[in-house]
């Protein structure tokens, strides 16, 4: 399996997934055009996708889909209670309504995480025959209903949004350093690595930390706070994915 974080940020956001022969995009926060030119770094066709999956509906997640659709036909997964907000950028015959908590696309199995954000949003756990690994970001905390089910996964894509410090004596409104640290908000560094220091294992060869905000956190102080957490558990380099560059490529 292969996986590349094309952009992570609250300008954008969308990631590249393969295994075998199957390509998907989760989220198309950015264009048609940056996410051909990034796709084509890595020698990967645009046109030979197989799906997008959408976790949820803020334009920095949807934001580029009504670009990508225009050229290329291929279909949009959504959950039941997104489609209203997706059929008004693209045309509906592209887009297939999951039904349960499970779907595949072609030989991707993909479990679906009810996330905690203020629209309906989700978060995925996507395997293979040899490879698991979840996504997950835009929630304000985690299930642990969840845990169980994330637990020693081969690579963890997760949302390590904000130093709580950083916000809360920030330039953010009131309202919304509130909104973000609340249960609908966002992941925070020490959330997440106290969240990962209960579900690493010894199959975990990548963490990636996603979703950082610009304004409340810095790369520094996110990989510091989350290793704090997880540095009895786990040895391999944790990767900070960015607003406007790719991520290296992940191969498991």
């Amino acid at each position: 399996m292969r996986i590349q974080i094309l952009a992570s940020g609250s300008k954008g956001n969308s990631t590249f997934i393969e295994s075998n022969n199957t390509r998907i995009l989760i989220d198309a926060g950015i264009n048609y055009t940056r996410i051909k030119k990034s796709l084509e770094k890595i020698n990967v066709d645009l046109n030979t996708l197989d799906g997008i999956i959408i976790t949820h509906t803020h334009s920095d997640h949807i934001g580029g889909l009504a670009s990508v659709i225009k050229k290329i036909d291929i279909p949009v997964f959504i959950k039941e209670d997104l489609k209203d907000d997706i059929k008004k950028i693209i045309p509906e015959s592209n887009i297939v309504v999951i039904d349960g908590d499970e779907f595949c696309i072609k030989g991707l199995d993909i479990e679906i995480i009810n996330a905690s954000h203020d629209v309906p949003a989700y978060g995925f756990i996507i395997g293979d025959s040899e490879n698991r690994v979840l996504y997950l970001t835009d929630t304000g905390y985690i299930n642990r209903k969840y845990f169980k089910q994330s637990e020693n996964l081969d690579a963890y894509i997760i949302e390590s949004n904000h130093d709580e410090k950083m916000l809360m004596e920030g330039p953010y409104p009131y309202i919304l350093k509130q909104r973000v640290i609340s249960d609908k908000g966002h992941l925070s560094n020490k959330y997440t690595g106290r969240y990962l220091n209960k579900t690493i294992g010894e199959r975990t060869k990548y963490i990636v930390l996603a979703h950082l905000s610009e304004n409340n956190n810095t790369p520094e102080l996110a990989l510091e706070q989350v290793t704090e957490e997880i540095k009895d558990k786990y040895n391999n380099r944790i990767i900070i994915a960015k607003q406007h560059e790719e991520t290296e490529m992940v191969e498991i």
